[in-house]
Formats: C-alpha cells, structure tokens, sequence
C-alpha cells in the first residue's frame, strides 16, 4: 500500500487528533479559575490586608440556611450566599433571612446547570430569572454570578461582560470534590486560605452536615490567624486598580 492510498485514512486520524485536542483544550478552559474569553473574572484578590470572602454555592435549603445563618451571627461575620433561583422560588422566607441578616446574596443560575453548550436565550432567563427572585428578598446590592460548578466557555461570559456583571470563581474549596469530615475540612481551608482568598463552602442541604460543623472552627481559625470576613463586593474594592 502507497502512501498516497494510505492518506485519506491519515487525514482522518490527524483530524481526529486535532478535534480531540481542541475538546480537551477547551473543556479545561471552561473549567479555568483564572480565564474566561470575555469579561470580567476573579478569583480572589490581589492584596496584602489579611482579608477573605466567604462563599455558600446552592440553596437556600431548610437542612442547612437556618444553621449557617446562626452561626454567622454567633461568629458577627459577613458571607456571600450564591443562591439558586429554583430553591430559592421554593424557599422565599429564607432568601429574606439571608437579605435581612446583612450578607450578600449572588446569582448561581435557576436550574444548575452547567453553562456549557447553550444558548443566549437560556443563559438570559437563567441569571434574568434567578436575578428577579434575588430582588423579592429586599436585598439590594450588587449581584455578582458564579457558574455551576465553575463552568463557563464562549455564551456565558460573553452575556455577563454585555451586562458588567463579574464572574466569582475561587482559591479554597475543601468540600467540593469529595466528602472529607469536619477536622480535614478546617485543616485544608485554614492550610490554604491567604489575604485576599475567596473561600467556597458547600453547607446547604442535608448531606453537608460536616461543612456545617466545620464552619465555626473555619471562622474561628481565620480570625485567631489575623484574618477578617467581607462580603465579595467589598473583597472586589480591596483589588489595586487597574494599570
């Protein structure tokens, strides 16, 4: 067999290679805490006062809002609730808990879904919808979004840099890819926790109960380590301004 008889079959598999690659590629970028192709993303911030924002993704959830939000009192500590628009459409009372306690309330879409592969018109009505829900709770401030499960590529990001609306990722996530208990839950945020870090928790529905446990000794870590508790928007403020 001739090269030249071989070479429709080598086309193809160079082909094959090439688009295999750029899936790859590109579902590693949509994963990226650090890039998006339009727009504006953080990850945390650039500063050297010893600062953090803590962050809840999902709900609000009756098996955990309550517990989360009693704890933050007993701690007088600020947090970031990146709330869903279907729980919180199920759960009014607690959205206005989370309102009228004084924290931030985030958009993290309706349904959950992941942000990949979707159209304008559905990225619209996810964070539109979920935006308009936010806003029956009386709060008031700015709502800034962060993607399920931190997935976002070309229609995503391009909608939020049309609205000026910041994308929040994260540095410190314990509990997002296994289960790990209370006592490794405190060590790994405590471990990797720096000024200007973003932490992410998962506390809200039943089977995050050692999240919820390993909350107070989190804060409590922090603060015997210097650190101080802000919402995301005032994290945003502590960033050096752009050159």
């Amino acid at each position: 067999m001739t090269w030249l008889s071989r070479k429709p079959a080598i086309i193809t598999a160079i082909s094959l290679v090439v688009v295999l690659t750029a899936a790859v590629v590109l579902w590693n970028v949509s994963s990226s805490r650090t890039f998006q192709f339009f727009g504006e993303l953080v990850h945390r911030v650039d500063t050297g006062e010893k600062v953090v924002a803590l962050t809840f993704d999902d709900g609000p959830d009756p098996a955990g809002a309550q517990q989360v939000l009693d704890i933050l009192a007993e701690k007088d500590v600020e947090a970031t609730f990146f709330v869903m628009g279907r729980d919180l459409e199920k759960h009014p009372e607690l959205g206005r808990r989370i309102a009228d306690a004084g924290h931030e309330l985030g958009n993290h879409t309706f349904s959950h879904e992941r942000m990949v592969g979707v159209t304008p018109g559905f990225v619209a009505k996810e964070v539109e919808d979920t935006d308009a829900l936010i806003r029956k709770t009386g709060y008031r401030g700015d709502i800034h979004f962060r993607p399920p499960n931190g997935k976002k590529l070309f229609v995503l990001p391009y909608y939020l840099k049309q609205h000026n609306r910041t994308t929040v990722m994260w540095d410190v996530e314990p509990d997002s890819a296994a289960a790990p208990g209370k006592d490794q839950l405190v060590s790994e945020t405590l471990a990797q926790t720096q000024p200007g870090s973003i932490i992410l928790l998962h506390p809200m529905y039943a089977g995050r109960d050692q999240t919820r446990q390993a909350l107070g000794p989190i804060i409590d870590g922090l603060k015997e380590r210097g650190f101080r508790f802000v919402t995301v928007s005032a994290l945003l403020r502590e960033a050096p301004p752009a050159s």
